[in-house]
């Protein structure tokens, strides 16, 4: 296998290809990672005959080093906290950033459900992908909304990915799906010729 993709929907693709097992599977769906998710996703759900929807996730980041997550929030209302990192932290800390990402969680909800009721993964099989895995935060924190909302098996997939962001995954989610693993990973770009950044409408018209 080369080592770019041309682009998102070729990635989308190949990753479909790996998740053939899922094609006209009654309870599974394809939730896209805002932004760069969905468009992978779209073309997953197009060849799988899946529905489509967006998962959006906000990573509570720690202060002094936003990478690190201490927790997550989901939609409405889900919040989970990482005890261990969580604790070492103030409680102020800790309140900001919640209170931070939470206004940009129901920003992003209100513009990407377009009306749509909330999220029910209730024993649905959740297909969450995103267009790559550099440190995994967001997908882990993902992964930890999807099994509050009542998802009954949790598929994380991606086109590419770190290997140690995959390892780290695969004890998150039931299965991790990445064809394309590199210890000497550096950035998601590197891996598609044409990794232009998505604007809000290009997601919303995915969706719509």
């Amino acid at each position: 296998m080369r080592h770019t993709f041309r682009n998102r929907l070729e990635a989308g693709a190949v990753l479909a290809e790996r998740l053939s097992r899922y094609a006209d599977h009654p309870d599974a769906i394809a939730l896209g990672l805002v932004r760069g998710g969905v468009p992978v996703a779209a073309e997953v759900a197009r060849r799988l005959h899946i529905p489509l929807d967006v998962l959006v996730v906000r990573k509570l980041g720690v202060p002094w080093a936003p990478e690190v997550a201490f927790g997550a929030l989901g939609p409405g209302g889900v919040q989970v906290l990482n005890d261990e990192i969580a604790g070492r932290l103030e409680p102020g800390e800790i309140d900001l950033v919640i209170r931070h990402e939470t206004a940009e969680l129901r920003r992003r909800e209100r513009l990407f459900r377009l009306g749509r009721p909330p999220l029910d993964l209730t024993g649905r099989t959740a297909l969450i992908i995103d267009d790559g895995l550099a440190t995994g935060a967001t997908a882990g924190a993902a992964v930890a909304v999807a099994r509050t909302l009542s998802a009954a098996h949790v598929v994380l997939a991606t086109p590419v990915g770190a290997a140690s962001a995959v390892s780290r995954l695969s004890h998150l989610a039931d299965e991790v799906i990445c064809p394309l693993s590199e210890s000497d990973f550096g950035a998601v770009s590197r891996y598609y010729d044409d990794f232009h950044q998505l604007a809000d409408t290009d997601v919303t018209r995915l969706l719509a």
